[in-house]
């Protein structure tokens, strides 16, 4: 079955920097478009940035631009998110979304705290 199982969240300083990882295994990854959501405590759910198939073409929201950065392994079958310049209002848990053959599947998440 499809599983994304996202790591490399933690407590980081302000300006700071973290990586977060996501697996995925039980589908053909290089096929599929992904995605990396966060959810704040209070807020709702919200895309951070996504990635075509071939790694080609890459989005972000507004609020991560130039601060971010999605890649991915697709011989690793793992999607990445680069975080630099860290602000206290990144903190949030951070999920992975893959939209493989029809559904919609999520990580577990892992929480990113950026506080001094």
């Amino acid at each position: 079955q499809v599983q994304l199982v996202e790591s490399g969240g933690g407590l980081v300083q302000p300006g700071g920097s973290r990586r977060l990882s996501c697996a995925a295994s039980g589908f053909t990854f290089s096929h599929y478009a992904m995605s990396w959501y966060r959810q704040a405590p209070g807020k709702e759910r919200e895309l951070v940035a996504d990635i075509s198939y071939a790694g080609t073409i890459r989005n972000y929201a507004d609020s991560v631009k130039g601060r971010f950065t999605i890649s991915r392994d697709n011989g690793e079958n793992t999607v990445y998110l680069q975080m630099n310049s860290l602000k206290p209002e990144d903190t949030a848990v951070y999920y992975c979304r893959g939209f493989v053959r029809g559904l919609i599947y999520w990580g577990k998440g892992t929480l990113v705290t950026v506080s001094s």
